[in-house]
């Protein structure tokens, strides 16, 4: 089951304004765009969730937490995230019921990517949501992973690049969480981790273009997922080369 998601095509076909910012969904349905009445999808199977949020400058987001693990992924501006200073491009993790925040836009904005590997209704926001969070530590640990800011490479260093460069920016875990980062040559191809080691994968373009076997060629800011079952990705470089993250998320017992 691999998704792609071009990201030109994602920002003029599903990019819309909401009361709390803009959101462009890229894989998936969200709580912005599940239609009224219509019964969201199970909770407990794989299901891969990839949208983009912008906010304005000095905009802030309470602290607060989700139902489901979740990758977040800044990629343009900057702010704060709960302790840590953010920029193009971080990357943040959360276990599922793990509370953050808040999230403070700078004076540019800030955009990222919520990437998640199962349904999630929305934010639960702190103090309201105490005893709920509370209630759910006997059954889910906390666990928050960062990395970067990681400067997505320039096009002259893209060009530079004579092979494939690979490395952990999050050191993967006994449950598989991790993420890697991929500096690729022109026509390079990265090979990524075996999907099996853990609950799914989301890759994305930080810089340059890319493609899937068989697929067209994906601009900056595009993503793809790869589910757990499938085969390990092998992203392919573009004319100009690619700057690629992959980050997957940790088993996880579903019914």
């Amino acid at each position: 089951m691999i998704l792609t998601a071009d990201s030109t095509v994602a920002a003029q076909t599903n990019r819309r304004r909401t009361g709390n910012g803009w959101n462009t969904s890229f894989i998936g349905k969200n709580r912005n765009t599940l239609k009224p009445g219509e019964a969201p999808p199970d909770a407990n199977i794989v299901y891969p969730m990839a949208f983009l949020v912008e906010k304005d400058p000095a905009a802030i987001v309470k602290p607060h937490f989700h139902s489901a693990d979740q990758y977040q992924v800044i990629v343009q501006g900057g702010g704060r995230l709960g302790v840590h200073d953010v920029a193009t491009v971080s990357v943040h993790y959360t276990d599922s019921y793990s509370a953050y925040g808040p999230i403070v836009a700078a004076g540019e904005g800030i955009s990222w990517f919520t990437l998640r590997n199962a349904w999630d209704p929305g934010a639960q926001y702190m103090p309201a949501e105490r005893r709920q969070l509370r209630e759910a530590r006997a059954r889910f640990q906390h666990r928050e992973a960062t990395c970067g800011p990681l400067s997505p490479l320039t096009e002259a260093e893209l060009a530079a690049l004579t092979g494939v460069e690979g490395s952990a920016v999050i050191e993967e875990g006994k449950d598989g969480l991790g993420t890697w980062r991929y500096a690729v040559n022109a026509g390079g191809v990265a090979r990524g981790p075996d999907p099996a080691s853990g609950g799914g994968q989301f890759w994305l373009v930080s810089a340059g273009t890319a493609h899937v076997p068989g697929g067209a060629l994906l601009p900056m800011n595009s993503c793809v997922f790869v589910a757990p079952d499938d085969a390990a990705m092998a992203m392919t470089a573009g004319p100009l080369g690619a700057d690629l993250l992959c980050m997957q998320f940790p088993k996880q017992a579903r019914d």
